[in-house]
């Protein structure tokens, strides 16, 4: 891991927005618009490669950007949407050109930005494995040899000879991951692939991941799933506002992310703005905690913890079984408490599009003082699933429950105790 495959040396992307038309208000205005409209359309057009730094219409999606990625390396590229991760992966993978700056790029590139990306309805499964294989740089004779391979990851075989046209939208991203996932590069440029099918299918995907991570090859990584990057790349670089704000390690990178949400930690938390949301106005919406049946985020071993999920749904999902629940985790990603309302039997069915959901845990099981983080999970068959990683906190602190005025030591113990006995026989 000595040699640089990627050198990035001040890479700037700008564009120019579409400034909104003003509209006439009267007849003569609308008259003196239409017969001035050629020349306002000949000045668009002769302005269009001339920027000013004042001007209001030029948008910088990338600044100066520098980095270097070493052979092998796995980088993860994090930030808010419209940080300027997707710009960087396009021009990184020649899709489009940069505004100003240098690359270089040592190895054969493949990109995954898009899967499926050239599926053509008429055609089987099989047929479409071919097609987009093709377009993303594989042989015939490469396609042959990893055929059966890729139905069976897809897991769509009972319909692979099936036209596309009849697949749900979940089928045609696991199909086309599927493809993609098989590619063998020597560069492997990845954009939020693991946002696709059903939480089964996430998790194969991040282990196919893992293993194209542990074969030695150079992985850019860019995901919302912050637990995905901390478990695949060993360096993050944190994206704000088309700048660079932070490279270094993958642990301290996704702590600089969360800096930038000064919203975490309180007792509401409004979820639409959350950066793994794959729609802004469905699935989980809001969360608001209580501790012993008042809002709060400060609580102790034993006491009652109530999180409530406002949610809200299409008609056509109305009726169907629900998965959610929630994990709590450390602030190094460690799990602590992950489960759904599956693992206890119970049957969740929403039969209204807005409402919320109450999860109850009696005592709190943790005695602990430090800060733990809340990831939520909610979804139903493959059309969605979404989890949103440390969408807000608790802040956790020690007490003697017992009430016996020796609290046990926090360093020997973490579980809540409510009760022993000791008897003498």
């Amino acid at each position: 891991m000595t040699n640089s495959v990627i050198k990035v040396q001040n890479l700037s992307k700008r564009y120019r927005l579409g400034l909104k038309e003003k509209q006439a208000k009267t007849l003569v205005g609308q008259i003196s618009q239409i017969i001035g409209s050629p020349l306002d359309n000949l000045k668009r057009l002769r302005d269009l490669n001339r920027f000013g730094e004042e001007d209001e219409s030029v948008f910088w999606a990338l600044k100066d950007v520098s980095f270097e990625v070493k052979e092998g390396e796995v980088l993860g590229i994090i930030g808010k949407n419209g940080a300027g991760k997707s710009t960087l992966l396009k021009i990184l993978s020649q899709i489009t050109e940069p505004t100003s700056g240098k690359i270089e790029i040592h190895g054969r590139v493949a990109s995954l930005l898009e899967v499926g990306t050239g599926f053509h309805p008429e055609l089987s499964g099989r047929e479409n494995i071919y097609m987009n294989g093709t377009i993303l740089g594989m042989t015939r004779r490469e396609i042959d040899s990893k055929l059966d391979e890729i139905i069976d990851f897809s897991g769509v075989e009972k319909f692979i000879d099936t036209p596309v046209k009849f697949y749900s939208s979940g089928m045609k991203v696991r199909l086309g991951f599927s493809v993609a996932a098989h590619l063998d590069p020597e560069i492997l440029i990845v954009d939020e692939v693991l946002a696709v099918g059903d939480y089964e299918f996430q998790a194969r995907c991040l282990g196919k991941m893992e293993s194209v991570s542990k074969s030695g090859r150079t992985v850019l990584f860019v995901s919302h799933n912050l637990e995905a990057v901390k478990s695949l790349c060993s360096r993050g670089i944190v994206l704000n506002q088309g700048e660079i704000l932070f490279n270094g390690s993958v642990k301290l990178a996704v702590q600089n992310y969360f800096g930038l949400d000064k919203s975490i930690g309180g007792s509401y938390t409004d979820l639409r703005s959350h950066p793994e949301k794959r729609d802004r106005d469905l699935g989980l919406i809001e969360a608001n905690i209580c501790v012993d049946g008042v809002q709060g985020i400060e609580i102790s071993a034993g006491q009652e913890l109530k999180v409530s999920l406002g949610y809200k749904l299409l008609d056509q999902h109305l009726g169907t079984l629900m998965d959610v629940g929630f994990g709590l985790f450390d602030d190094e990603g460690k799990g602590l408490l992950a489960f759904n309302n599956s693992n206890f039997k119970q049957k969740v069915v929403l039969n209204q599009t807005i409402g919320s959901i109450e999860i109850t845990i009696p005592q709190f099981p943790f005695y602990r003082s430090d800060e733990i983080y809340f990831h939520f999970y909610f979804g139903y068959l493959d059309d969605y699933y979404e989890v949103l990683t440390q969408a807000t906190k608790l802040k956790c602190i020690q007490n003697d429950f017992l009430g016996s005025g020796k609290p046990l030591k926090e360093d020997l113990n973490s579980v809540f105790l409510p009760q022993i006995n000791f008897q003498v026989n």
